[in-house]
C-alpha cells in the first residue's frame, strides 16, 4: 500500500518551483482524485490510499496548468463555482465589485443587475445571491462560457433570477439584444470585467497558456473593450444607477478619463494588494 501522506509530501517538493501554495495544492489534487473534501482528505489521511489518477493530475499542475482548471471549480465570494478553460478563473481581486455592490445596495437594493463579459456568471451569480429580489443578465461573446454560466446558475439555486445572453459589444447595435416589451431594459447594477490586458504584457504561464486569450487582451494598452462600454452605459444605466468597472492596475487615470469625458462621476477603490481594481461610475445628470 503506497503511503499517501508520503505521496503528498513528494508531491509538495515536486510543485515548490511551479507553485507559491504547493501544500495547498498538493492536497486539493489528491482530494479532488480522491472525490472527497480537502477537510475530509486530512481528516482520514492515515484511512485513505493513492487512487490511480492522482499522477497525472500533478503532472497537469506541474505543467503550470491552474489547479482551478484541474479541479474544474473555484470559489468565489464563499460560492462555488464551475469553471474550464473556456473562462476566466474567478479571483480574490474581483470580490470588490460584490463588497462595493452590497455597500451601495444596503439602502437601495438594485432591482435589475447586467454583468458585461459574464464568463463563468461568477460576478451576476454572486451580486444575486446578495440582493434576492433583484433579477440578472450576463452577456458573453463566447457560447462555451455561457454554458458554464447556465451551470452555476442551476448550482446555485438562481436560474429562475439570472439570464445569459450570447452577445459581442465589438458588434454594432449590441444593445439591442438587452430590450423588453418597452424598450431598452435599464439596470439599476452594471458590473464589468472586461478585457483590460495590454497585448504585449508580460503575463505568468498559468495566464498565459491556459486561460482564454480572448477574455484578457483588449489593445496595446488594453483599453479598447473601456472605450466601447463606457458611451453605451447612459443608455443602460437607470436613474440614480451604478456601474462598477473593474480595471487593470495601472489603468484607473485612463479609463477615469474616458469616463468623466462621457458625463460620470468617478470614484477609484483599492484590491487587496492596495492597486486601483474597481471605478465607481454614477451619471453626473439625468
Amino acid at each position: 500500500m503506497v503511503d499517501i501522506a508520503a505521496t503528498v509530501r513528494e508531491a509538495v517538493k515536486a510543485l515548490e518551483p511551479v507553485s507559491e501554495t504547493p501544500r495547498l495544492d498538493a492536497e486539493l489534487l489528491m482530494a479532488h482524485a480522491l472525490g472527497i473534501s480537502r477537510q475530509n482528505l486530512l481528516l482520514d489521511l492515515p484511512k485513505l490510499t493513492v487512487p490511480d489518477s492522482f499522477i497525472a493530475l500533478l503532472e497537469r499542475r506541474k505543467q503550470h496548468e491552474p489547479i482551478a482548471y484541474i479541479v474544474g471549480e473555484r470559489e468565489f465570494w464563499s460560492l462555488s463555482f464551475q469553471v474550464s478553460s473556456d473562462v476566466l478563473i474567478p479571483r480574490p481581486d474581483s470580490e470588490i465589485l460584490i463588497e462595493t455592490a452590497v455597500n451601495i445596495g444596503a439602502k437601495y437594493p438594485p432591482q435589475t443587475i447586467l454583468d458585461l463579459g459574464t464568463g463563468s456568471g461568477a460576478l451576476l451569480l454572486a451580486a444575486l445571491s446578495e440582493f434576492p429580489g433583484a433579477q440578472g443578465t450576463g452577456i458573453d461573446a463566447s457560447a462555451a462560457a455561457l454554458a458554464i454560466a447556465h451551470n452555476n446558475a442551476d448550482r446555485l439555486g438562481l436560474n429562475d433570477r439570472a439570464r445569459f445572453l450570447l452577445q459581442d459589444w465589438t458588434h454594432k447595435d449590441w444593445t439591442k439584444a438587452l430590450t423588453g416589451p418597452s424598450g431598452l431594459v435599464s439596470y439599476d447594477l452594471i458590473l464589468a470585467n472586461p478585457p483590460y490586458v495590454a497585448e504585449r504584457a508580460a503575463l505568468s504561464r498559468e495566464v498565459a497558456e491556459f486561460e482564454p486569450h480572448e477574455a484578457l487582451f483588449a489593445g496595446t494598452q488594453g483599453l479598447d473593450d473601456y472605450q466601447i462600454i463606457i458611451p453605451a452605459l447612459h443608455a443602460l444605466l437607470s436613474k440614480g444607477g451604478t456601474a462598477l468597472l473593474e480595471i487593470g492596475f495601472d489603468q484607473a487615470e485612463a479609463v477615469s478619463r474616458l469616463a468623466e469625458k462621457n458625463g460620470y462621476e468617478v470614484e477609484s477603490k483599492q484590491d487587496l494588494g492596495g492597486n486601483d481594481r474597481l471605478l465607481i461610475l454614477c451619471k453626473t445628470s439625468e
